[in-house]
């Protein structure tokens, strides 16, 4: 009987004719990309034709779990999902949490593929005694939140929901996926692929057990080190206030992105972050499944009437886009606003960055009212915030010029407002200035699914197992630090952990070994997670080249080029970026254009996917 922490079993599930069956998930593939991002990766580059419509049937969507999700381990709630992105027209992969990960993977599946697309509006019933397609015209139209209770209500409470809202059924490029409506999968569109399968949701509950190699071991560290970080998230704040502990600090520093990535300093920092969040918001720690952190915020907000709510409060990310970047301090303004984005299912992020864009338009005088349906759009203004953000995820009026992305919106304003938008390939960067964390400009530029932090990210985590001593933050080393951070993180989207456990609370890869190791029988040392971490990054590089990306799109946006006059990071800026990156490319073992050579795949072990480059490039 195998016991390494996988069932060796991928469900494959056609929309269009409703059928599924099971498929090996053998020995050789899991050692090679372990779960996850990684066996993602591996058949968008294998099955999804390169340029592909993402919205067409020939797009497929994966869903992945690894083998840290076949114990109670810390972090494990996370679940993958990778596709071709609407927003990007490349490469995807966005993670989630909540209790979908555990769930799914007992029900005897390690990862799911889903092809084809329905007639009309299904959901999908995974459980350890089969699967179920269920109608779905009943739901169509519902809020992710109204969707998770609808749909244990049909099945059962136990069960876990990862649902589309009314901004998915659109196609809206920046449409998400829901897990039981307070964890999403946010960046990239994932959501609007689904909504193009006319997919609405996919509930799962299982009862198997996930044979391990060394249960009584494995489990007992589990245990040990969930209880250490429990003890630490406690200690510094991280359960009391979550990632909205983060605000004032970012700003202090220089990491919070202000004005659409043109001001320096935020006193506003301090109004919409840490003790005041809390208290203002009546904010408690929302788990999920086995976390020692608890970092997702339930919040309540009954006054003002207009901003009234109840649900999973906003993230950092969400403050940063929505407050810092558009200078607004209104915490009311800004929990209804990421409300009906998780309602309606739209990324947070992006919608932040697209408010942001409208008010920068709107100073300059490059749009007027008459532009935007009537609507303010100065600096700050909350009220304005909320119109827009649901004006966004409808794709109504002004908000239907997001339908192709920030990039879309520039092009139809005109006037030279393509020159002051801040992506990569077309997605809206985080809230994380490389100004301050250097390193992090080349890491945005070559990220495989645009301006990404989560898949790579040199801001101050270090590895004294990968000899860092310390977190380096110097242009001299920004290429090998990006280098670095990239190949760890794709391991961890293998696995597929939380970075919080090792960002926050300070779980080590020393730890992370010897439970792996237990769970796997492996004996896997740190350069055989760093091999898989390049392996799996260099097929996503090569989804992206076939689609067309080389080095004329791993480009920083002019305002990231220059260097602060005033604040935290006066003087600094990720440049000259073109250095780093031929740096970052010989790391890699890429050519001058940034395309992977034959080396780059034979160093580990996949040189018979170097054919893909060969044979069409």
């Amino acid at each position: 009987m195998r016991s390494d922490g996988y069932w060796g079993n991928i469900l494959r599930i056609n929309l269009y004719s409703r059928t599924y069956n099971i498929e090996i998930f053998n020995e050789d593939d899991r050692k090679k990309f372990v779960g996850g991002s990684g066996i993602g990766s591996k058949i968008i580059l294998e099955e999804v034709p390169p340029k592909v419509d993402p919205l067409s049937e020939k797009n497929k969507i994966v869903f992945g779990v690894g083998p840290w999700q076949s114990l109670k381990t810390p972090g494990s709630a996370k679940w993958s999902v990778v596709t071709k992105s609407p927003l990007t027209k490349t490469f995807l992969d966005s993670a989630g949490s909540g209790h979908w990960a555990s769930l799914f993977k007992r029900t005897g599946f390690d990862a799911l593929i889903i092809e084809g697309k329905s007639d009309h509006p299904i959901y999908i019933y995974i459980s350890h005694e089969g699967v179920f397609f269920k109608d779905a015209k009943h739901l169509w139209g519902k809020d992710t939140v109204e969707t998770a209770k609808i749909i244990k209500k049909e099945l059962n409470n136990r069960v876990s929901v990862l649902s589309i809202g009314p901004s998915g059924e659109i196609c809206n490029p920046i449409a998400c996926i829901a897990c039981d409506g307070h964890s999403f999968a946010g960046r990239g569109g994932s959501g609007a692929v689904l909504g193009s399968k006319k997919l609405k949701a996919i509930a799962v509950y299982g009862e198997k057990e996930v044979p391990v190699y060394n249960y009584e071991v494995a489990s007992k560290k589990a245990l040990e080190l969930m209880k250490k970080l429990s003890k630490e998230a406690k200690s510094n704040g991280m359960t009391k206030h979550g990632t909205p502990g983060y605000p004032p600090v970012a700003e202090s520093i220089g990491d919070l992105p202000i004005k659409y990535w043109n001001g320096e300093k935020w006193t506003g920092a301090k109004k919409i972050g840490g003790e005041v969040y809390t208290e203002k918001l009546n904010a408690t720690p929302l788990y999920c499944a086995n976390c020692p952190v608890g970092c997702h915020r339930h919040v309540i907000v009954k006054e003002p009437k207009e901003f009234a709510m109840e649900g999973a409060g906003p993230e950092y990310e969400t403050l940063a886009l929505m407050g810092g970047s558009f200078l607004c301090s209104d915490l009311y303004a800004i929990a209804k606003a990421n409300d009906i984005c998780n309602r309606m299912g739209i990324d947070t992020m992006s919608t932040g960055a697209f408010v942001s864009f409208l008010a920068e338009c709107w100073e300059k005088d490059l749009i007027s009212r008459k532009d935007t349906d009537n609507i303010n759009v100065s600096w700050g203004n909350g009220e304005s915030l909320v119109k827009l953000t649901e004006k966004i995820a409808k794709l109504e009026g002004v908000g239907n010029i997001f339908r192709n992305g920030i990039r879309g919106a520039a092009k139809i304003i005109g006037k030279n407002s393509e020159n002051f938008i801040v992506e990569v390939k077309n997605l809206d960067y985080p809230g994380h200035d490389p100004r301050c964390f250097l390193a992090m400009g080349v890491n945005y530029a070559t990220s495989t699914r645009g301006a990404c932090h989560e898949r790579g990210d040199p801001s101050g985590v270090f590895y004294p197992e990968l000899g860092m001593s310390e977190a380096p933050n110097s242009i001299d080393n920004a290429a090998e630090y990006a280098y670095i951070a990239q190949n760890i993180s794709s391991f961890y989207n293998q696995l597929v952990i939380c970075k919080f456990m090792i960002k926050t609370v300070g779980m080590t890869l020393t730890e992370l070994r010897e439970i792996f190791n237990n769970i796997t029988g492996w004996d896997w040392d740190y350069s055989d997670m760093v091999d898989t971490g390049k392996r799996v990054f260099t097929i996503q590089r090569t989804i992206n080249v076939l689609d067309g990306i080389s080095k004329k799109d791993d480009t920083l946006p002019s305002k990231i080029k220059k260097a602060a006059k005033e604040g935290p990071r006066k003087g600094k800026a990720p440049v000259p970026h073109e250095k780093i990156l031929n740096e970052y490319y010989k790391l890699r073992k890429w050519d001058s254009n940034g395309i992977p050579t034959k080396s780059a795949f034979s160093e580990v072990g996949i040189e018979k996917y170097w054919k893909y480059i060969k044979d069409n490039l």
